[in-house]
């Protein structure tokens, strides 16, 4: 821990201690006084947390070394249940494995909350405590093809990793499996050492984040859930935070979704074929395809880069001067080359700085082409005039734009363009979220990360989305965001993990972000 500078020391007090010093007669009393002085320095020197609780600590990490092998059995067990929202697998199953694991870890009350789609998960942990702090979750995962992973999606294997150390992988080993299971083996760790939880905890889950989250609200905005949650002083994430090098970036909100379908069809059109026809007949018949690839062109600038959708980016508030100033230390710190290695890219859009490439992933709203289906894919070619085209298409957005207002814009695009005949399918998507800087969980993170020796980096906001608009949009308003140490990897894409035991000093391995979580709820719990 860092000393006291020679600034802050107050000379007269110096003269004070040295005078009681002197009057000290015999060298056992001396040896008294100095261990006396020297334990008061320290416990002004320590986190917060370990002033209030100076003999739990090494209990509970005791405790978490002890329960090494549990904890990784725990998320092994749990990455094998698949539980895919999009493809409706696995979702009661999974549920009830939530739901255990919370009884489990000392959660009252565990409930499961339907809805129009997946359900929910409410439920509570009551510690008599003074503080109350909100825990969001989900449940579910993206999709997996086993063909394109080293090792099975749903084995959740053990592997040694080059560079990291021992990983588990597997669907959701990081988003978000890996780190939930985490935070709860802390609390196992809390409980089996014998020490009282220093927070109460309030929690909520959704098996629905991979697909926009499109019922999470009813889950919230329940009366009982509602009740609880007031009583948070914040909601966060569990959330495997450092990079490859142990640095961690703290965001503080993240840009809102829509994710949707534009479907053009020669049914709906009244043009071109009902069904795929011989594609001989595209000398005297319109295509469905061409038309939908003519409305996309209408989306964006010339190069493919600025929305271009009248309206749809009316609302959205531009980067303060401390926006930008955060921004531009950001841009000093992280490291644009590693960057554009992890992406596989040379250049930034428009060949823009380091800090312009910056400040665009944080304040620019996108309209992005996930993929396009139409008529034949397979091998070889097969002369078809395909009666149906369509495109997956999410949309970014920023304070103060909102979902429904970046949808009716689009669609109000698309009738003024000669393309309202294209059908819009909405199939998830919410609200950008802000939280201020000055919040107690962001007090609380940056405590825990500098008491690990990380001075974290801050941004206004994660450039990805996840649904805490729940929370900090009416009628809470709650300040929400992710924490944790440790490093995974592989979000959405083949051969995910979560390093379980690192080979590198600077990242936690499962332990240690174990402990990280641990520090969390201490020190949130001594922030006057």
């Amino acid at each position: 821990m860092p000393n006291p500078s020679e600034s802050s020391r107050d000379p007269l007090n110096d003269e004070r201690e040295q005078d009681n010093f002197s009057t000290i007669s015999s060298p056992a009393d001396r040896r008294a006084f100095i261990k006396t002085t020297a334990a008061t320095a320290a416990a002004f020197a320590m986190p917060r947390w370990a002033q209030a609780h100076p003999s739990d600590m090494d209990a509970i990490r005791a405790e978490i070394e002890k329960r090494h092998d549990e904890s990784v059995k725990r998320i092994q067990d749990w990455i094998r249940q698949p539980s895919i929202a999009a493809e409706n697998r696995g979702m009661n199953e999974g549920c009830e494995l939530t739901m255990r694991m919370l009884r489990e870890a000392g959660f009252e009350g565990v409930t499961k909350m339907p809805t129009d789609g997946q359900p929910g998960i409410f439920a509570t942990l009551d510690a008599g405590a003074p503080k109350t702090l909100g825990l969001y979750f989900m449940y579910d995962v993206k999709q997996a093809d086993p063909a394109e992973w080293s090792s099975p999606p749903f084995e959740a294997a053990l592997v040694d990793k080059p560079g990291l150390g021992k990983v588990v992988m597997g669907r959701g080993a990081v988003n978000q499996k890996g780190p939930e299971a985490t935070f709860l083996a802390a609390l196992h760790a809390i409980r089996g050492a014998g020490k009282k939880l220093p927070v109460n905890l309030v929690f909520v889950a959704e098996g629905e984040e991979e697909i926009g989250s499109p019922h999470f609200p009813q889950v919230v905005r329940r009366p009982e859930v509602l009740a609880a949650l007031k009583k948070c002083g914040g909601i966060f994430m569990p959330f495997p935070s450092q990079g490859l090098d142990g640095e961690v970036t703290t965001y503080l909100g993240a840009k809102g979704v829509v994710e949707l379908e534009l479907i053009s069809s020669g049914e709906r059109w009244g043009r071109g074929p009902r069904k795929d026809v011989h594609s001989s007949n595209k000398a005297r018949l319109d295509s469905p395809a061409w038309h939908l690839v003519e409305a996309l062109a209408t989306l964006v600038s010339a190069d493919g880069n600025d929305p271009a959708v009248e309206g749809f980016a009316a609302k959205d508030r531009p980067l303060s001067d401390g926006e930008k100033k955060m921004i531009a230390e950001a841009a000093r710190r992280l490291n644009e080359a590693e960057a554009k290695k992890l992406l596989g890219v040379e250049h930034w859009v428009h060949d823009v700085s380091w800090q312009e490439a910056l400040e665009l992933l944080t304040a620019r709203p996108t309209i992005n082409i996930e993929g396009l289906v139409g008529g034949y894919t397979g091998p070889g070619g097969k002369t078809i005039l395909p009666g149906k085209a369509v495109a997956k298409i999410d949309m970014r957005l920023v304070p103060d734009m909102t979902a429904a207002g970046a949808l009716e814009a689009l669609k109000a695009h698309l009738a003024k363009k000669g393309f309202g005949d294209i059908e819009v399918r909405m199939s998830g998507g919410y609200d950008p979220t802000s939280t201020p800087a000055d919040s107690g969980i962001v007090h609380a993170e940056t405590a825990v990360y500098k008491k690990n020796g990380i001075d974290p980096v801050v941004l206004p906001r994660l450039a990805g989305s996840w649904p805490g608009y729940v929370f900090t949009g009416d009628p809470l308003r709650l300040p929400a965001g992710h924490f944790g140490l440790g490093h995974g990897s592989g979000a959405h894409a083949p051969d995910e993990y979560y390093v379980i035991e690192s080979k590198n000093p600077k990242v936690q391995g499962i332990d240690g972000a174990v402990r990280s979580y641990v520090e969390y709820l201490y020190e949130y719990a001594q922030i006057g």
